[in-house]
């Protein structure tokens, strides 16, 4: 596994689970799932002599986020399966290549243009505006992004956030977010989880509800785009795709090579969760039963809740392992920050209702 996060940590147990023996690569020393691999490779993505190793050690590479350098994958491969490919993670780790991926495609997103100087600022179209300027690289969670009104705000904004290379994409009125998780092997069989209903706070995800709040026709409409994105970058593994639903219609908004936050729900909500998936696809297996078996609520814990009157102390997580609909899923992250992901908590349910009434009262006693 390259990268150390959440993600790879739920991967590394489940692959655990299933008799596998894991290494991780990861430069940070405390990650959160070298802490429960059998092997902690404490180095950079690009480390020759780390890769190498790795390589040479592992019969199967994957990675648990979109950033690590595709060069790395690429290099990995020539001695050891990958999934997802280098060129996979090359298209969704930039969004200029990730925007003219879709267009090319002829799959539905928002108007946009790019912008790798200066130069190109006034060749920007008016319809363009108000727009959210974006870096193309490095870009997650709200960060590296401007609303923009005008054309003034536009070259403002530009400067601001270093001249480097960004995407100008229309605002577009939005409805609602949705996600679809699906997982895909080698020879193209997916299987897709039901849509996600997806509410952000402060450009960080807060809650995904299961089932959404769409038409069963949108519903099956989003699944099908997720899987044309999918086959269209010859995926292999777990895939996120992030939807706008705007005036009735769907526009992918990013698309991530990996499992993704708004599919924890999978984990208590699911027959299979979407890390098992990334387990099977990558070697091999067949892809397991992705059906919900429950409605459920998944809600974000930030590094914020640690916090009370500016002093850092633990919540007490006694109020929500009362409620028996509850499960509650924390990263083994040493330090808290605000804004950081320091775990979840998903509530199942027999309709959507219910579990947001559960998923509300126990925030409450919680604080």
């Amino acid at each position: 596994m390259l990268g150390g996060g959440q993600l790879g940590r739920f991967f590394v147990l489940a692959a655990r689970e299933l008799g596998y023996h894991t290494w991780v690569l990861d430069p940070d020393q405390s990650s959160p799932a070298g802490d429960v691999a059998h092997r902690h490779l404490v180095a950079g993505y690009d480390d020759p002599a780390a890769l190498d190793e790795l390589a040479t050690g592992c019969a199967a590479v994957t990675t648990e986020f979109e950033n690590v350098p595709a060069a790395a994958l690429a290099r990995l491969a020539r001695s050891t399966v990958v999934h997802p490919s280098a060129d996979a993670v090359a298209t969704c780790q930039d969004r200029i290549a990730e925007k003219t991926f879709l267009r090319d495609h002829g799959l539905g997103h928002a108007p946009f243009a790019v912008l790798r100087g200066a130069g190109d600022l006034d060749a920007v179209p008016e319809s363009l505006f108000p727009g959210i300027l974006k870096v193309a690289r490095f870009g997650y969670d709200g960060r590296g992004q401007v609303p923009v009104e005008t054309r003034d705000e536009l070259a403002a904004a530009f400067a601001a956030l270093g001249g480097v290379d960004t995407v100008l994409e229309q605002r577009v009125p939005l409805e609602l977010e949705v996600s679809v998780v699906l997982a895909r092997d080698a020879g193209g069989a997916v299987r897709a989880y039901p849509p996600a209903e997806n509410r952000h706070v402060g450009g960080i995800l807060d809650t995904s509800i299961v089932p959404a709040a769409i038409s069963d026709e949108l519903r099956d409409t989003a699944t099908a785009l997720a899987v044309e994105v999918a086959s269209a970058l010859s995926f292999v593994g777990t895939l996120a795709v992030e939807l706008f639903v705007s005036g009735g219609r769907l526009l992918v908004n990013e698309i991530a090579p990996r499992p993704h936050n708004s599919g924890h729900f999978t984990l208590d909500g699911c027959v299979t969760d979407q890390f098992e998936q990334q387990l099977r696809a990558l070697c091999g297996l067949p892809l397991g039963d992705p059906r919900s078996h429950s409605a459920t609520v998944m809600v974000n814990l930030l590094g914020d809740r640690w916090f009370d009157g500016g002093r850092e102390r633990e919540p007490d997580w006694s109020a929500l392992l009362a409620v028996p609909e509850l499960r509650l899923h924390l990263y083994g992250k040493a330090t808290p920050r605000p804004g950081r992901k320091m775990g979840h908590l998903t509530v199942v349910a027999p309709d959507r209702a219910a579990a947001l009434a559960a998923a509300r009262a126990a925030l409450d006693q919680l604080g």
